[in-house]
């Protein structure tokens, strides 16, 4: 299995045989396992240090317009508790991250028709006007080509828009028949062509899900090239009609995120909350298999315990300034600390 992890180091591409095999055995062997992550460490490491890029993360609105299977923000969920900041509020969570030392903000929610082009250019503007020297990351679905370009245009110079599923038939099993994989996938070619630093990614265990899908999306990724990758686990939310299922394997999330991490070696790869809300170390344990980005809920308490994609997340009623001082502190007992600069996307040579 050495010989695997060695030729995925040095940017080799696996066979579909080799990555089952090897991501088959490192559920099984311990020592594979731990080699995998401690390489992807490595490569953190030579090619960012031991500095860890936050992201002040604000979750705008509950609403959306689709219905997916796996999914509490879905439209037809009726026990949702639904809201939707409003300008002001937005900017003073940037404002007050900004004061705090972030310099990148992302702006996510569910497909929510009230935030046109319009009015997220003004407030992409205002952003730029109140934290001039901010990146502003934008996770708001599939939109029109014209729409990406005019936000990107006003000064939105990131997208996050996970494929969710390689693989056409598995992604037909956790959406609405109204929700297209050509268009997802075009979706984020207009991205990259637009020039946003673009994010790909999917859950790991969403039900039907086999290791043969994601080594589908792992092939996906290697032939689009993202900028970042959001690799999170599926946690079943019981308003939905994967409720009943069991959430994805822990173990596999961090895998996946060590295979990610060797075949993308300048990657954003973030340790996602759904990794920390599975364990109370998943940050660290998504850092210690490839990761080097965390992003930190900034949204206002009010709001915050009703964007419930799955359940369980924390909602801290920290400031962000102590949750920041938090972060450090969890860190440093890995021998990591904050690397407070925007982080963007730098491929070396």
């Amino acid at each position: 299995m050495k010989q695997l992890i060695e030729k995925l180091s040095s940017k080799q591409l696996l066979e579909s045989d080799e990555f089952n095999q090897l991501i088959t055995t490192c559920l099984k062997c311990d020592n594979t396992f731990n080699h995998l992550r401690n390489k992807a460490t490595l490569i953190v490491q030579e090619q960012f240090g031991f500095g860890i890029y936050t992201r002040g993360l604000i979750e705008i609105s509950s609403y959306c317009r689709n219905n997916c299977y796996y999914c509490g923000l879905r439209r037809d969920n009726r026990n949702a508790t639904r809201y939707r900041l409003n300008d002001d509020e937005i900017l003073s969570c940037c404002i007050d991250g900004y004061q705090a030392g972030l310099r990148t903000f992302v702006l996510q929610g569910g497909e929510d028709a009230a935030f046109t082009d319009n009015r997220l250019v003004d407030l992409i503007t205002q952003i730029h006007r109140h934290c001039p020297d901010v990146a502003i990351t934008l996770s708001l679905g599939e939109r029109s080509a014209e729409s990406y370009q005019l936000l990107y245009n006003a000064g939105a110079s990131r997208y996050l828009l996970r494929h969710e599923a390689a693989n056409v038939s598995l992604y037909s099993q956790i959406h609405p028949s109204k929700m297209s994989h050509d268009n997802r996938i075009s979706c984020i070619k207009s991205l990259l062509a637009t020039g946003y630093q673009t994010g790909m990614g999917m859950m790991i265990g969403v039900p039907g899900q086999t290791i043969a899908h994601l080594i589908d999306d792992l092939l996906l990724m290697e032939q689009l090239q993202p900028h970042m990758i959001g690799i999170g686990t599926f946690i079943p939310h019981p308003d939905t009609p994967f409720g009943t299922h069991s959430a994805g394997d822990l173990r596999l999330s961090l895998i996946i995120i060590a295979i990610a991490r060797l075949m993308h070696p300048y990657a954003l790869i973030p340790a996602t909350t759904a990794l920390a809300t599975l364990t109370p170390d998943g940050y660290l344990q998504g850092i210690l298999s490839g990761a080097n980005v965390v992003m930190p809920n900034i949204t206002p308490n009010v709001a915050r315990p009703h964007y419930e994609i799955y359940p369980g997340k924390e909602h801290s009623q920290s400031t962000i300034t102590s949750t920041l001082s938090n972060l450090s502190q969890q860190l440093a007992t890995i021998g990591y600390h904050i690397n407070s600069s925007r982080g963007d996307y730098k491929k070396r040579n």
